[in-house]
C-alpha cells in the first residue's frame, strides 16, 4: 500500500506560517516574522512562539545512526522522574526518499519537543507517519508534538490501541505530569487514528515497514515494526534491554512468543522499548529472564508455596538480570503476576 502524504503536509505547513503572521501590523514585519518562524522550524521542528521557558521542551539526548536510514533518540533508563523529566523511552525515525517515520515519540510534549528538534538536524525531509507501538502512553503522549509542526502525519496504531485509549489517556497525562512535579505540564493526548495490524505492509518512499502484532504479549495492543530495507526491528514494550518493565498488562507467554516471533525476523538490528539497541542476543536475554521467571515460579508454586515463600529462590535463579534497571523495584511484583498466570491456566 504505497502512502504519500507529502504534498498536503507541504501545503499545510505553508498554510501554517501564513495563518501564524498575519497578526502583524505591516508586510514588512510580517516578511520578517515568516522568516524567522521559518528558519526556526527548519533548524528546531517547533514553533518560535511554543518555546519560552525552561520548561517546554526536555533536555537534548543524541541521535544514534543504528542503519543506513533508520535513527533511535535512547531515553534514560528507569521510570518517571524529575531527574529524567518524565524522557526514557526510545524514540525513533526512518528517513525515507519522501518523508520521515516517526516510531514513538515519547511520553510528552516536552518530550517530543526535543525529538522533533533533534530529527530537524538530520533531515529537513517532512514527518509523513507515526506509528505508536502500544498503548502506554511513556511512547506516544508525544504526538502532540509531531502534530504541532507537522498536522497531518499520519498517527497509526494496532487497532485495540485506538479503540482502548482513550479511556486511558489520562490517567497517562496525570501520572506522567504528577512524577515530574508539573515539567510535562500542556501535555494533550493525539489519539492514532490509523488502525494497522499483524502482517500489514506499507510502503513509504521506498521503504518498507511490515507489521508484527503478537498477541496477549505486553499490552495487547503491541505492534512491532520491522524496516525490510535496514534489517532493523522496533519491538516496542515487547523488547527490553538491561531494563525491566511493568507487566502489568502482559502475559509470559505472549510476551515470550513476541520474543520468538522478533528473534526468528533476522533483523540485523533490533531496537528495544527501553533500553539500548543491540543485535539478536537482546532479544533472546529478555526472553531468557521471562522464560526463567515462569518456569521457576511454576515450580515453588507446584510444590505449594506462596509467592512469598518462593520469592530468595526465584530471585537466586535470577541473578544473571540483577544488575538490570528497575529489578529489585519489579521482580516482587512479576512473581506475583506470574502466579496468577498460572492459575488462570488451570
Amino acid at each position: 500500500m504505497e502512502m504519500n502524504i507529502t504534498k498536503w503536509l507541504t501545503v499545510g505547513a505553508s498554510a501554517w506560517v501564513v495563518i501564524s503572521c498575519v497578526s502583524f501590523p505591516d508586510a514588512q514585519n510580517a516578511r520578517e516574522a515568516q522568516l524567522t518562524q521559518l528558519t526556526h522550524v527548519a533548524a528546531y521542528g517547533i514553533d518560535p512562539q511554543l518555546s519560552i521557558n525552561k520548561n517546554d521542551m526536555v533536555r537534548e539526548y543524541p541521535v544514534d545512526k543504528i542503519a543506513a536510514h533508520t535513527y533511535v533518540i535512547h531515553g534514560p533508563l528507569g521510570y518517571f522522574s524529575v531527574a529524567n523529566q518524565g524522557f526514557m523511552n526510545n524514540p525513533a525515525f526512518v528517513v525515507t526518499a519522501e518523508g520521515v517515520v516517526v516510531i514513538d515519540p515519547g511520553s510528552s510534549l516536552q518530550a517530543g519537543r526535543m525529538v522533533m528538534k533533534q530529527l530537524r538536524k538530520v533531515t529537513d525531509k517532512p514527518v509523513t507517519h507515526v506509528f505508536n507501538t502500544h498503548i502506554h502512553g511513556d511512547h506516544w503522549l508525544a504526538n502532540q508534538a509531531v502534530l504541532e509542526v507537522y498536522p497531518n502525519a499520519a498517527l497509526m496504531a494496532h487497532p485495540e490501541m485506538i479503540k482502548g485509549a482513550p479511556g486511558r489517556a489520562e490517567e497517562w497525562v496525570n501520572l506522567v505530569q504528577t512524577l515530574t512535579e508539573g515539567f510535562t505540564a500542556g501535555t494533550r493526548a493525539h489519539i492514532p487514528t490509523v488502525a494497522i495490524g499483524d502482517g500489514a505492509e506499507l510502503k513509504i518512499g521506498g521503504m518498507t515497514f511490515r507489521i508484527h502484532a503478537p498477541r496477549d504479549a505486553h499490552s495487547n495492543t503491541d505492534i512491532m515494526i520491522q524496516v525490510l530495507e535496514d534489517l532493523v526491528v522496533f519491538g516496542g514494550d515487547n523488547l527490553m534491554s538491561k531494563r525491566l518493565p511493568r507487566l502489568d498488562d502482559a502475559t509470559f507467554k505472549g510476551s515470550i512468543e513476541a520474543c520468538r516471533i522478533a528473534a526468528d525476523l533476522n533483523a540485523k538490528r533490533y531496537v528495544p522499548g527501553h533500553g539500548p539497541t543491540g543485535g539478536v542476543e537482546i532479544v533472546k536475554a529478555y526472553e531468557a529472564y521471562l522464560t526463567s521467571l515462569y518456569a521457576e515460579v511454576k515450580k515453588h508454586y507446584d510444590a505449594g508455596k506462596s509467592d512469598f515463600e518462593m520469592k530468595d529462590a526465584v530471585v537466586a535463579k535470577l541473578k544473571p538480570y540483577a544488575d538490570w534497571a528497575n529489578f529489585n523495584d519489579v521482580v516482587g511484583k512479576h512473581i506475583s503476576l506470574a502466579i496468577l498466570e498460572i492459575e488462570r491456566s488451570m
